[in-house]
């Protein structure tokens, strides 16, 4: 668990791999998914993920991506590169794909890793079972050549799902994990050691990645630099990691129309682009609710799209400064003249209360993670 702290400004870098993302529908977004999505949200309330390898508990995670988008970027794993469409996750730390052998009809509908074609291709005697809120990914662990952009990662170790059940109604190949080595359940090289490495034709580089989150088109993850054109006037203002054992205070409290409406005495939050909206303790996100007026019916709270325009701003102040999210933001249209609050809530009891701030968050507010310094920085977007 890591904690978010003030610090400077932002590293640049000279070497720069850009990686378009592409924004796909998910099942609230489609006329067939809305009714099973609204069935699953009953049944299955948010909770953060367990990793286990091998029956043993190593990390846990969140992750959502079926309440409004996800983005989704190209990689290749194989010789010769096979390619496969992920979700880069900063909320875990490993790389899996779909396996030819996997015998669950979800594997069917996404692209399917054929380790045979693959002259590189080395597998292990390692078996994986991850669990996320929506369901569970099965699988071997193995070894190839994975590619983001012109990075390279020579006999990196990865994960082959061969069961899937829950990841039926997703677009997503698989989910390529971005965060520290030390929560990978693989127990071995992170695939996010590839951006700070090799290059192909030049040396190695820090490991510093930047989101840039649309709605519509131009989502972009760019590795190894900090692109000014994205800024917009204001400095970004870095977040330092800390461990959470060298911390004792509080950094977060949220406010709208100059009255702290939650968090009062602090809370903690996490940047995760693997969460589609802002993810919040129960008590906390019903209060906002009914601050916004919005009305609750299967499992989402919906307002008129009318009044969007007259809903203050929503503001997350980190370390005493103000990151306002407008209501253009945090409010979502699901169909013609319906919309509902993109806040989720998640009910399980932690020391501290806790949020996720995911895409809704990060399509305002640019993000820019830099392991190797051990700090995140966020910029209002253009």
């Amino acid at each position: 668990m890591k904690w978010l702290v003030l610090l400077g400004l932002v590293a640049f870098s000279e070497c720069i791999v850009k990686i378009p993302l592409r924004r796909v529908k998910t099942m609230s977004n489609t006329a067939s998914g809305k009714n099973m999505l609204n069935n699953f949200l009953k049944k299955h309330p948010y909770r953060l993920s367990q990793i286990s390898f091998r029956g043993s508990n190593l990390t846990t995670h969140p992750l959502m991506n079926i309440w409004d988008s996800v983005y989704l970027g190209n990689i290749t794993i194989g010789t010769p590169p096979q390619e496969f469409q992920v979700l880069f996750d900063t909320g875990s730390s490993d790389l899996w794909v779909p396996s030819l052998l996997c015998n669950s009809s979800t594997c069917a509908k996404h692209v399917m890793f054929r380790h045979h074609l693959s002259s590189t291709y080395r597998p292990t005697n390692k078996t994986f079972m991850i669990f996320y809120a929506v369901g569970k990914i099965e699988g071997v662990v193995v070894r190839d050549t994975v590619r983001i952009g012109d990075l390279v990662s020579a006999d990196q170790t990865f994960g082959l799902s061969i069961a899937e059940t829950g990841f039926e109604n997703t677009t997503l190949d698989g989910i390529l994990g971005l965060s520290y080595p030390n929560t990978s359940c693989f127990l071995s090289k992170a695939l996010a050691s590839v951006l700070k490495g090799t290059r192909e034709g030049a040396t190695s580089q820090q490991w510093l990645v930047m989101y840039f989150l649309a709605r519509v088109s131009g989502s972009e993850l760019v590795v190894g630099a900090v692109l000014e054109d994205m800024l917009s006037q204001r400095s970004p203002s870095l977040l330092l990691l800390y461990s959470s054992l060298d911390v004792s205070y509080y950094f977060l409290s949220i406010s709208m129309k100059r009255y702290v409406i939650a968090c009062s005495l602090g809370c903690e939050a996490f940047v995760d682009t693997g969460t589609s909206l802002i993810i919040g303790p129960r008590r906390l996100v019903n209060k906002i609710r009914k601050l916004i007026g919005a009305t609750h019916w299967l499992s989402k709270h919906y307002v008129s799209c009318s009044v969007v325009n007259t809903l203050p701003s929503i503001i997350f102040t980190i370390n005493g400064i103000d990151y306002p999210v407008p209501a253009q933001a945090y409010i979502l249209e699901v169909s013609t003249g319906n919309c509902y609050l993109a806040f989720g809530e998640h009910g399980f009891i932690l020391s501290r209360e806790t949020w996720f701030l995911g895409d809704v968050f990060l399509r305002v507010y640019f993000s820019v993670f830099d392991r190797g310094n051990d700090r995140i920085g966020l910029a209002r977007a253009v």
